[in-house]
């Protein structure tokens, strides 16, 4: 045994001064910058992980999304609006004071402008007849439609009636008929809507064509045979603007007694 070498048997000259103790150097000096790459990179793809990971969390979690989406998506929302339908209510809403305008021009009583008149009211008639069909077909229904369009309708509506009473036309009690029918419908299927909803009828369809039929013709100056013959087609829109309406009330009264007994037997059901 004392004859191995100093070096072999692991001398102090040997580690400081051999080719092993260079190596064990190199090593010991390349030693702290291999671990913090490593470090980094660990580092790195926790951190790309953990992305996804919280996102996905905050999906399943029901977290709230940023400011910024809620601007946008409101924005889109907004947007929608903005639609043919929609448009054309609009533009219902906005010939409600030309035809005003139109019908009271020189005094109410010339021809030429109660032409230009009844122009206004043809094309708000045609317009509902589209906005709501188009909205169904195309799936443009919003809730400012649903508001607006029944407010078109009877403002349209009511402004011409009401013109017409007050130029001597027509008398007062047809425009309180037709309009008092209008109202106290929209105000009951307003207190019915927790029960459910009435749906427009052929009657109520049928009601108001004769409605915008009559009332077209009372805006024209006619005379002779086409003044008798509006007098008619007044008669049988106002006709059916009367049983129309107590049909509806029909129906509301039926629709809240089966809404009430629902209720109770769901109630005695969960008693039970």
């Amino acid at each position: 045994m004392t004859g191995v070498p100093a070096s072999a048997a692991g001398g102090p000259s040997a580690a400081k001064g051999g080719p092993a103790g260079a190596v064990s150097g190199a090593a010991s000096g390349a030693a702290p910058s291999a671990p913090s790459d490593a470090v980094s990179a660990t580092a790195a793809a926790l951190h790309a992980s953990a992305v996804p990971a919280a996102a996905e969390a905050d999906v399943d979690s029901g977290a709230k999304p940023a400011r910024g989406g809620k601007i946008a998506a409101a924005a889109v929302n907004q947007a929608s609006v903005w639609n043919i339908a929609n448009l054309l209510t609009m533009l219902r809403l906005l010939l409600v004071p030309g035809l005003v305008a139109l019908m009271l021009a020189d005094g109410g009583y010339d021809p030429a402008w109660r032409s230009f008149a009844w122009a206004a009211f043809a094309i708000a008639m045609i317009t509902d007849l589209f906005d709501g069909h188009l909205a169904r077909t195309y799936n443009l229904v919003t809730d400012f439609g649903k508001i607006a369009d029944p407010i078109a309708d009877k403002a349209i509506m009511g402004a011409a009636l009401i013109c017409l009473s007050g130029l001597g036309d027509l008398p007062w009690w047809v425009t309180i008929v037709i309009l008092g029918r209008e109202l106290g419908i929209t105000l009951l299927r307003f207190l019915v809507i927790r029960y459910g909803v009435i749906p427009a009828s052929r009657g109520g369809k049928l009601k108001t064509l004769s409605q915008g039929i009559a009332v077209g013709m009372y805006i024209l100056a006619l005379t002779g045979w086409l003044a008798t013959a509006r007098f008619w087609v007044m008669a049988v829109a106002v006709v059916l603007t009367v049983v129309t309406g107590l049909d509806y009330v029909r129906q509301a009264i039926v629709l809240r007694r089966q809404g009430i007994a629902e209720r109770r037997a769901a109630l005695e059901e969960t008693e039970a």
